[in-house]
């Protein structure tokens, strides 16, 4: 097998890692260390970013994106990571509604907003899904419950849609300027039936954000409430048809709907190669008995289960981008998500346990990472829940057609 990169996946490749190294890595601990949630937000480093393309990365270059193919994205993805997660979250979560955009959205739609999307270096995507009582149920609902799921009411006024309810731990709902949100068309039935989604702007009508959440980590990475009192949407902002008969509603997986659980993987892959140059690193220059740490036969089991326990992931992280770029669409990436939460919480767990071992303060950086790497463990739904992409082998790939908005839950 050839794991050789293209001249331009490895130009992405080091466009990324300059930027981590020079722009990020600098600023990552103070951001993260703001006790305001919503101030740790930077838009410098987010207009710096978008200037190079790691805003508009996947947006189709037929409309001025990038078009890069999922390899590029992932090692994007992970050369960001390795300098801050939360950072590299905020800019590929774009990446995964432009996607949408694209495939999804009538051709007036895409005419209204993805110009401003590539145009505006301050134009962030976002997605509402999970409310105060629906969550997981949203990613794997049972069939036949008109009561699980999503609440948020929508119901039509001639040409427009009013929309009641809220959702919460929206990712960028704090800065966003335009976002996906579902809403129940239909209460009689179940979401995947009743489910209508829609184009709402920030300055829509009757919509606001409301609590800015404070999370132990990913500090950077924005989630709140969006709170939506009689919130007038316009019907030319529905996308496909009402009650869930949209083309992603329609069982077809492409690049929006498998991107998320490699984008997660992706970012872990980063926060875990930073455990282990950090864990590394300490275990050289830190002395114990007057000899380095890394002299000890403990600290070397642990070096090297870090970085198998990485290799492996960055093996799998490869071969599901390069799946999806073939268009094989296998039950792999739903594994993968799996995967990568053991890795990392083990992996930065263990790089807290080698900076620990000289009886030290805890390093910063490390506690940072483990805090970081919590947040994997419900992400898209829990570990439990996700597990249940097994089923998809059983079908042969027919029950991996899970719609779009149905597949994730940030």
């Amino acid at each position: 097998m050839d794991f050789s990169l293209n001249e331009e996946q490895r130009a992405w490749q080091m466009k990324a890692r300059k930027f981590a190294d020079e722009e990020i890595r600098p600023i990552s601990l103070q951001r993260e260390q703001i006790a305001d949630p919503f101030e740790a937000w930077d838009w410098e480093i987010i207009k710096k970013g978008s200037k190079l393309g790691f805003r508009t990365l996947a947006a189709p270059k037929e409309w001025g994106g990038h078009g890069a193919d999922f390899v590029s994205q992932a090692l994007v993805m992970e050369e960001l990571a390795k300098a801050d997660s939360a950072i590299s979250k905020a800019f590929s979560q774009n990446w995964k509604w432009s996607h949408l955009i694209a495939r999804s959205c009538s051709d007036e739609q895409k005419n209204r907003f993805l110009p401003q999307f590539i145009a505006d270096d301050t134009f962030v995507l976002g997605k509402g899904i999970t409310e105060p009582n629906a969550g997981s149920d949203n990613r794997m609902p049972p069939e036949d419950d008109p009561k699980s799921g999503l609440r948020l009411r929508a119901e039509r006024h001639g040409d427009e849609w009013i929309l009641n309810g809220e959702k919460c731990f929206i990712a960028n709902a704090s800065v966003g300027k335009l976002f996906f949100i579902d809403a129940r068309s239909n209460p009689n039935v179940g979401i995947r039936d009743g489910t209508t989604m829609f184009l709402v702007p920030k300055d829509t009508p009757g919509f606001r954000i409301g609590k800015v959440f404070n999370k132990s980590g990913w500090r950077f990475y924005q989630n709140a409430e969006m709170i939506f009192e009689n919130a007038r949407v316009p019907h030319a902002n529905v996308i496909g048809e009402p009650a869930g008969d949209t083309k992603h509603d329609k069982g077809e997986r492409t690049g929006g709907d498998l991107f998320g659980d490699l984008e997660l993987a992706a970012n872990a892959l980063g926060v875990c190669e930073a455990a282990c140059d950090a864990s590394m690193q300490h275990a050289k220059t830190c002395m114990q008995g007057g000899k380095p740490l890394f002299t000890q036969q403990r600290i070397q089991l642990k070096l090297g289960r870090m970085h198998m326990l990485t290799e492996a992931l960055r093996s799998y992280v490869m071969r599901v981008a390069w799946e999806h770029d073939q268009k094989m669409h296998s039950p792999n990436a739903g594994l993968l998500v799996n995967y990568s939460t053991d890795v990392i919480q083990e992996v930065t767990r263990l790089n807290i346990d080698v900076h620990g071992s000289a009886g030290g303060m805890m390093d910063a950086s490390a506690d940072k990472l483990a805090r970081d790497a919590i947040v994997w463990s419900h992400l898209a739904g829990d570990s439990v829940l996700r597990m249940k992409v097994v089923r998809r082998f059983a079908n042969d790939g027919q029950a991996s057609r899970v719609p779009l908005e149905f597949c994730d839950t940030e």
